[in-house]
């Protein structure tokens, strides 16, 4: 049985780098889900052991926090602040920072991948409207939305469930998060403003006309005052997923949005995604081969809980198989990791993400959904800003870690 768990863990994560396996039209979901079927099928799990795999409370954080989300989009406040941004400022710098900090700021409390999904169509027309060439601004918009979701544990699926595993002070993290998080989306403008300088094109007359955008300014409300709510609860002694559920139910409760409009704009494929991974991570950890991998690490003093260690697994697991599928597998083999190394898991795991293109979903969703829209981001095209921004903010992350006791060398 071991034999057969070790294959389909290796296939599953092998899928997880490609992406997608040659020939085949299925992707990392429908990858993940198929080896975990295959899992219970072959008797490696049954029924309860692949419910009890499951990290429910992660879960329920990720699709209360889209609900939320969806709040926001079906006021149309997505649409309309990409739109915003794409026509209101008048240079290129304006606009770059503008984007920056929206995507940043926005996605430090309504997750990172919901933001650029919801974001990225409009803001392609708005640009090419403009006669301004999207892809700049598409990388800002992604390396931003990366940098900015550091900050909270909730900003990302990765930190989400990394406050779950380490039962982390939602405040406490922005203390230690927020302050590199700030730094890297200022990396981010700086890198993509030197890169494309001169090539971003200025605003042209009769660049064409993009249909307005209403915002129902009712729903945006209940979607603002649900946040400083949802806030709010994060200062209580209640769990995090209790409070999230309870604001995402009474989202649920409209007038104008149906529950069934609002749930079709979740994101269920990130859901069984993370579902599917945490029952594989669980089969691979009943044969014992994790527990006596870290305790042969731990004897020759390279667990992850050192700066040497850490940046460069961060860097080579965000790149390869992706920042969520890197933590979640790296959580199910090191059960019981210092909470400095917690910190400095997300804030290097995030932040390697914007290394190259596959490095995260955000980046991912950012090309497809540009792709849609007529704009193709290329490979090549992110890596010349992605190199710099990831590596640069990175470094002054692991400094920040290192002088604040966090983490050592």
């Amino acid at each position: 049985m071991t034999a057969t768990i070790l294959i389909l863990f290796t296939a599953t994560y092998l899928g997880m780098a490609l992406g997608r396996f040659p020939g085949l039209s299925i992707d990392r979901t429908g990858i993940a889900l198929v080896a975990a079927i295959l899992l219970l099928a072959a008797g490696a799990l049954d029924t309860t052991q692949l419910v009890a795999a499951v990290d429910f409370p992660t879960i329920f954080i990720l699709l209360g926090l889209m609900i939320l989300s969806a709040q926001y989009a079906g006021s149309g406040f997505y649409d309309w602040c990409a739109l915003r941004v794409a026509q209101a400022a008048r240079s290129p710098a304006r606009l770059l920072a503008v984007i920056v900090l929206v995507a940043g700021g926005l996605s430090a409390v309504l997750a990172n991948d919901v933001v650029v999904f919801a974001m990225t169509p409009m803001l392609c027309l708005g640009l090419q409207a403009r006669k301004l060439d999207p892809r700049p601004y598409l990388i800002a918009l992604a390396g931003a939305a990366n940098a900015g979701s550091a900050a909270t544990l909730i900003g990302n699926p990765q930190n989400i469930l990394i406050g779950q595993i380490g039962h982390l002070d939602f405040w406490r993290f922005l203390a230690v998060c927020g302050g590199p998080a700030l730094a890297a989306m200022a990396i981010v403008y700086g890198t993509v403003w030197l890169v494309w300088r001169g090539r971003f094109g200025m605003p042209q007359e009769g660049g064409g006309q993009v249909a307005p955008v209403t915002l129902d300014r009712w729903q945006l409300g209940k979607a603002v005052v649900a946040t400083l709510v949802l806030l709010v609860l994060f200062t209580r002694d209640i769990p995090q997923e209790h409070a999230v559920l309870l604001v995402a139910g009474v989202m649920m409760i409209s007038r104008r949005m149906a529950s069934r409009d609002m749930l079709g704009m979740v994101d269920w494929h990130l859901l069984v995604l993370f579902a599917a991974l945490f029952a594989i991570n669980h089969a691979l950890g009943l044969t014992g081969i994790p527990a006596a991998l870290v305790g042969d690490l731990q004897a020759a003093g390279w667990l992850p809980d050192r700066l040497a260690v850490m940046l460069p697994l961060a860097l080579a697991g965000s790149n390869s198989i992706g920042n969520v599928p890197a933590v979640i597998l790296l959580l199910a083999a090191w059960p019981s990791p210092p909470e400095g190394a917690l910190y400095g898991l997300a804030l290097l795991s995030t932040l390697a993400g914007n290394l190259l293109l596959p490095g995260s979903l955000a980046n991912i969703i950012v090309a497809e959904r540009a792709a849609a829209s007529g704009v193709r981001l290329g490979f090549v095209e992110h890596a010349r800003c992605g190199v710099p921004m990831a590596l640069l903010s990175m470094a002054l992350a692991a400094v920040w870690l290192w002088a604040g006791g966090w983490m050592g060398l």
